[in-house]
């Protein structure tokens, strides 16, 4: 691991993992229960990470983002016994009720501290805990399809979050996929992978950590996404994997000088966690001579069902061919029993080895997710006559206008064509006429006035689109709401 001046080999790292596990052992974690980490990436989320799948505890993810509140329903839902948290974000949750009825918090930090007078005893510091004398413990002994490792909590954007079981075995297949599909063709093998996606997320988790881990690979941790440091990190490093989501390729694409930070060492991007427009990807490739693939996930699937491949033909636009083991097909929108013809759209479903146990304590969501095996994503989707799927859009993000389904990701990729823009997302507002109406939110390059800009764009979605899919308005903004991911947070512009 590569964490800004430090460097930490595979020895020191197995080390670190088994005197943390021992430390949980003593904090009374045993094999099922459950261990929340609320961390940015840095080494210390990785060490607590394989030191509870060691013992067999449950890691519950906590995004460090998350309010007071969040934090305690996370807590209260799973059941955890420990939290290992970052000193800074402690502070507002000190007094949170379901913190001082844990074992134990373990206080990450990025640098030496000295604990406050009136800090609890319950609260350790990471140091301390690491460096306690103790009986390592024999690892736990796993049933691969049964025992939870993650405990992945959706985003809760539409009712109460939901905590997605991910077994072993779960994850133990999608980083074999993913070896196979990406891994095993890079050129020298993945040697650094650049780590600025949130290990927090299923994504990172799988498509960073793991695959590191189990490829004997270098992770270079960032605990943010910043532009600059992210750039000055690619020229001192030179990984040749970069994961990431489409935010972060859209800011490379548009920076003026990207150049000269050695991007062409880049050979191989996977995309994911939001579509990635047509003209973003070439647009980057270009620029760093780099091959992105394109794929597809959720939280539920640990995350990656699909991807376009080294070995095959990418298809740009398309999320590409579905996993080895893995099989996919798309079903009416209505009952979801109908498996619709080549070409026609319907929702997407999955079953493999990757998809999820069911969800925490939610037998009902459980049920109506997962039916005789199938995932049943949610996602309005397509597959052609060679077996490449395509992304429609979401099921609730579909526009209704006027008894026609208007799809934003079609006006979106429409937006991104405009040398002007560069972020663009569509939601669909009230409309007393058409019932729904397009509404297009729009960052545009640098420098850009948007006067005039409004019926430029409007011209240039005239021209390429049905009328019916023309956004009704345009508003300009300096940035979009983000996810800690850099997923565009549709419901909040909505919302707004």
């Amino acid at each position: 691991m590569y964490f800004y001046d430090r460097t930490i080999s595979y020895r020191a790292f197995l080390a670190a993992v088994e005197r943390m596990s021992a430390f949980f052992a003593e904090q009374g974690i045993a094999k099922g229960d459950r261990v929340g980490i609320m961390l940015p990436n840095c080494p210390h989320y990785v060490i607590a990470f394989y030191a509870c799948a060691r013992i067999g505890a449950v890691v519950v993810q906590v995004n460090p983002m998350y309010t007071p509140r969040e934090v305690e329903y996370t807590l209260n839902d799973s059941g955890a016994k420990v939290l290992v948290v970052l000193d800074r974000l402690y502070t507002p949750l000190a007094n949170l009720a379901s913190l001082q009825a844990l074992n134990s918090v373990l206080l990450a930090s990025f640098g030496p501290t000295a604990p406050d007078a009136d800090t609890p005893e319950s609260v350790v510091p990471w140091d301390d805990a690491l460096t306690r004398d103790l009986e390592i413990p024999e690892p736990a002994i796993i049933d691969p399809s049964e025992d939870v490792a993650v405990l992945q909590y959706t985003g809760g954007t539409t009712g109460r979050s939901k905590g997605a079981m991910l077994t072993h075995e779960n994850l133990v297949a999608n980083t074999y996929q993913l070896l196979h599909v990406i891994g095993s063709d890079v050129r020298g093998g993945l040697d650094k992978i650049l780590t600025a996606i949130p290990l927090f997320h299923v994504y990172g988790m799988t498509v960073a950590m793991n695959m590191a881990v189990f490829t004997g690979a270098s992770m270079i941790l960032l605990p943010r996404f910043d532009l600059q440091e992210l750039l000055q990190t690619i020229k001192q490093h030179r990984p040749r994997f970069f994961p990431g989501v489409p935010t972060m390729y859209v800011a490379i694409a548009n920076h003026p000088d990207a150049e000269q930070y050695d991007v062409d060492c880049i050979e191989i991007c996977n995309s994911g966690s939001a579509p990635l427009p047509v003209e973003v990807m070439h647009k980057f490739e270009k620029r760093t001579g780099a091959n992105v693939l394109e794929g597809y996930g959720l939280s539920e699937a640990s995350p990656v069902t699909h991807s376009n491949r080294l070995t095959h033909a990418k298809v740009p636009g398309s999320i590409g061919l579905v996993f080895p083991g893995t099989e996919s097909k798309i079903v009416d929108l209505g009952t979801g029993d109908d498996v619709q013809t080549l070409g026609e759209i319907g929702e997407l479903v999955v079953k493999g080895p990757q998809v999820m146990k069911g969800y925490w304590n939610m037998e009902q969501e459980t049920a109506h997710t997962i039916r005789n095996g199938w995932l049943y994503t949610g996602d309005i989707a397509r597959m052609d006559e060679n077996g490449y799927f395509y992304i429609v859009d979401r099921k609730k993000d579909m526009i209704l206008s006027g008894g026609f389904n208007v799809y934003p990701r079609d006006i979106e990729e429409v937006l991104y064509q405009h040398p002007a823009v560069q972020e663009a997302v569509v939601v669909g507002v009230p409309d007393e006429y058409r019932g729904e109406s397009a509404k297009a939110f729009v960052v545009l390059r640098e420098g850009l006035d948007p006067s005039g800009l409004e019926q430029e764009l409007d011209d240039w979605c005239r021209e390429r689109l049905a009328a019916y899919k023309v956004p009704r308005i345009y508003e300009f903004r300096a940035e979009l709401p983000k996810t800690a991911v850099g997923k565009i947070l549709r419901r909040a512009l909505r919302d707004a």
